[in-house]
């Protein structure tokens, strides 16, 4: 295990190339984005690959440059209005090994300049998704309570993400859940510091993030009907 897989340098990385986001200063400082940011990254992946499975044995640490849990440098600006071509930050997520995208159950690591948080659950899951998640909650109120409120997730963890203005089809605006039954998205996220992230104990802090966030994964996860 390196002393620390991300350096303040990889956040300098970023916060240039937030001004210099084109095509000519990114193939120009490519060794630089391969050496401080991939690289590393993958290598932190590829170590907490032994850890998942001991809490979360259906979720997967890829560490493919190409389609794995680090996410792509280029932004996809088909239907934006922004065209600059690279995101300024750098995004992992360990998902569920029946997921096929973002919106599937995961763990999630952002590292952006200023913006620095890990996450869990699921984001912008699709209308049959999101539609088992609210009927879960409806049929398994008590379990949905104590899953939300468990002292190890709550201490640590926001619920966050959109919801709707009004009550879904087929749900009481009275229900007395229906806060929780509007939500769009279900996940959760602890802000962190970039000196967090430069630590040689990120690595544990973040298993240790993850696993306190088990009672809600294994509730969402099961929700949409996948193996826990």
């Amino acid at each position: 295990m390196p002393e620390s897989y991300i350096t303040p340098e990889l956040f300098e990385f970023f916060r240039k190339l937030e001004k210099n986001n084109n095509k000519a200063w990114f193939e120009k400082n490519k060794d630089r984005f391969e050496k401080i940011v991939r690289e590393p990254l993958l290598e932190f992946i590829d170590d907490f690959g032994v850890r998942l499975p001991q809490f979360a044995p259906h979720y997967i640490a890829d560490p493919r440059k190409s389609g794995g849990s680090l996410f792509r440098i280029y932004r996809d600006v088909r239907f934006s209005k922004d065209k600059t071509p690279y995101k300024t930050a750098a995004g992992i997520q360990f998902r569920h090994e029946q997921g096929k995208d973002v919106h599937a159950p995961g763990y999630y690591i952002h590292l952006e300049p200023g913006s620095v948080f890990c996450g869990i659950g699921i984001w912008r899951p699709d209308s049959q998704t999101v539609g088992k998640i609210r009927t879960a909650i409806d049929k398994k109120q008590k379990e949905w309570l104590s899953v939300k409120n468990d002292k190890s997730f709550s201490k640590i963890y926001s619920l966050g993400g959109d919801s709707l203005k009004r009550a879904p089809k087929g749900f009481d605006p009275k229900h007395p859940l229906i806060e929780d039954i509007k939500r769009k998205d279900f996940v959760a996220s602890i802000t962190l510091t970039e000196e967090d992230t430069c630590s040689r104990d990120f690595i544990n802090k973040i298993e240790k993030l993850f696993k306190s966030a088990e009672p809600m994964m294994k509730f969402l996860t099961e929700a949409v009907g996948l193996p826990w």
